[in-house]
């Protein structure tokens, strides 16, 4: 069994049959398919701030991989 990640739920049905609650929830909602989660539903703004999170993780990774190479002084002047 799969554990629903979301307070809102949905069918397919209700879904297809009329998305516009779905659309201004305005948080996550599952979208369920024979009781089971096969998708969210996710507002644009929350999507935006997740991929925004993921690319700082991403950035973090690479400069804990660089914080031991040695560096170099370098002046505005010279950029």
């Amino acid at each position: 069994m799969r554990e629903i990640l979301s307070n809102l739920v949905t069918s397919m049905t209700d879904l297809r049959r009329d998305p516009t609650p779905v659309v201004e929830a305005g948080q996550p909602v599952a979208v369920l398919n024979r009781n089971k989660p096969v998708s969210y539903m996710v507002p644009a703004d929350i999507y935006e701030a997740m991929l925004d999170a993921l690319e700082d993780i991403d950035d973090l990774k690479l400069v804990r991989e660089r914080a031991d190479e040695e560096t170099v002084e370098v002046s505005l002047d010279d950029l």
